[in-house]
């Protein structure tokens, strides 16, 4: 039988019995169950475990249920068979949807003692042989045939985040200090890093970094390991969770000149992370008072927020990808997965709303991400400072990917270059209660007066395609202003 910790089960037990008595996320058995009951037990109690907020939830074979003494029990699962089937093998597979579940074992005073621990349901009541099963007091019973229950239940599911979920559990104190980088915790925070452990543990707890489980040890939450893991291929469920750096030689993905997985957690990893990007991003030479230097093609606070609202606004959920950065010779390409909350056209405008808000919260307070949900429009008025192509938003599939384009003239660019130029440039005037005008668009641009009717012809184009609208229409052109489409409702923005 595959026990990791005849301690930790020696210490679960001890708590267990101290329970005045059983309750609907831990059974005692005296003796030996069939399988087709330990099966339903674990369909009981994932369901019980997810309703009352536990991590987990237990059955224990050889304890006395009324007076929790130690009676022993002769059932060993590793030797029990259904069939030519394993008795694991054969719970997993009439169990759905899939749950962690391990049997453990101890010699407790002399006896033998096996628990099974059952991982709490996510995201559906967990069914055996296609019938759902919850516990009501100290009974297995049917979930149908109690409707509360069932939506309850899924309210729970609606309110447990990514980040609460645990990423690794059985742990002491020493080995959590080995898996997450509590340095990097107060170096970011500014604060002094404790001498001892009791306080760090203390800390990260305070966070919901770390949670106590039932035995006195300690889970590493999700939220933890991504925020500080020492190295994301610990975490069995988050190793494709590290960022991607690739470096292509072109413009095509045909040529990858380098390629590097960053897999420190996203906080204690990050600046390491936007160092390396920017060391290999294109620059160019620039002489200022006769002294030659690099400077970089792409703003670098622009790049930095990229990146960070592409880890923070990922949906984890979507399996087998994480974030990629791809450096293009013509651009750059920064995805995450999971489509966003809002429409990509309405990134600048829209209030913040984040699918992860713990990871976002403590990213704001590392001094990693924006605190009000600017960083779009620190993005795209950094974009415009330097002159570059609009910055390009999209949903992929399932997955979200922001484009920054590389200098070129405004003669070559494509009308819809052109178009969402000026509807993001409209965008950005608005949310800084002013309009697009000819003048602003040709500081955009940095088109000469003169050369008034080329902003003149880009406002035309952007207007024909639906995006922007004259505020005032008995002006001439050349001082007429202009809203985003869906902000003419709200009237100027002045007002």
């Amino acid at each position: 039988m595959n026990d990791p910790s005849a301690c930790y089960t020696r210490g679960l037990v001890r708590e267990l019995r101290r329970l005045p008595r059983e309750t609907e996320w831990f059974e005692f058995e005296r003796t030996e169950s069939s399988p087709e009951q330990i099966g339903e037990y674990i369909s009981a109690l994932a369901n019980s475990a997810a309703l009352l907020g536990k991590a987990s939830a237990y059955l224990l074979w050889g304890i006395e249920d009324s007076s929790h003494e130690l009676v022993g029990t002769a059932f060993d699962p590793a030797l029990c068979r259904v069939g030519n089937e394993e008795l694991e093998s054969w719970l997993r597979r009439l169990l759905s949807p899939k749950l962690a579940f391990r049997f453990h074992e101890a010699e407790i005073e002399g006896r033998r003692i096996v628990v099974l621990e059952v991982e709490r349901a996510f995201g559906h009541p967990v069914r055996f042989q296609g019938q759902e099963f919850v516990r009501v007091g100290s009974y297995k019973k049917k979930l149908r045939d109690f409707p509360e229950k069932e939506r309850e239940l899924w309210r729970a599911f609606d309110d447990t985040p990514f980040e609460d979920r645990f990423a690794v559990r059985h742990l002491d104190a020493q080995a959590v200090l080995q898996r997450l980088d509590h340095g990097a915790y107060f170096d970011l925070l500014q604060l002094p890093r404790p001498d001892q452990i009791d306080p760090v543990i203390l800390a990260l707890e305070a966070e919901g970094l770390l949670r106590r489980d039932d035995a006195g040890r300690f889970a590493i939450t999700n939220l933890g390991a991504v925020l500080l893991a020492r190295e994301l291929g610990d975490y069995p469920g988050l190793w494709r969770k590290a960022v991607r750096l690739i470096r292509y030689d072109g413009v095509r993905r045909t040529a990858p000149a380098e390629e590097r997985v960053f897999s420190r957690g996203f906080a204690s990893g990050f600046q390491a992370l936007v160092e390396r990007i920017e060391a290999v991003l294109p620059h160019t030479e620039e002489i200022s008072h006769a002294i030659r230097r690099n400077a970089p093609v792409y703003p670098s606070i622009a790049v930095r927020e990229l990146v960070a609202n592409a880890l923070i606004h990922q949906d984890f959920f979507v399996t087998g990808q994480g974030s990629t950065v791809e450096i293009f010779t013509d651009r750059v390409e920064i995805t995450n997965p999971g489509a966003p909350l809002v429409a990509a056209d309405r990134f600048l405008d829209a209030p913040p709303r984040s699918r992860n808000e713990k990871l976002a919260s403590l990213m704001r307070r590392f001094g990693i991400c924006e605190e009000r949900g600017s960083g779009i429009d620190k993005v795209v008025f950094h974009v415009e400072s330097c002159q570059l192509p609009a910055p390009l938003f999209e949903v992929v599939g399932d997955a979200t990917r922001i484009t920054l384009l590389s200098p070129r003239p405004l003669n070559a660019m494509e009308r819809s270059d052109r178009v969402r130029a000026c509807y993001l440039h409209a965008c950005l005037r608005y949310v800084d209660r002013a309009h697009l005008t000819n003048e602003s668009l040709r500081a955009r641009f940095g088109i000469e007066q003169r050369n008034a009717a080329i902003a003149s012809r880009m406002i035309r184009e952007a207007v024909e395609d639906g995006v922007i609208v004259p505020f005032q229409l008995g002006t001439a052109p050349k001082l007429r202003k202009y809203l985003p489409a869906w902000a003419m409702s709200s009237g100027s923005p002045g007002t």
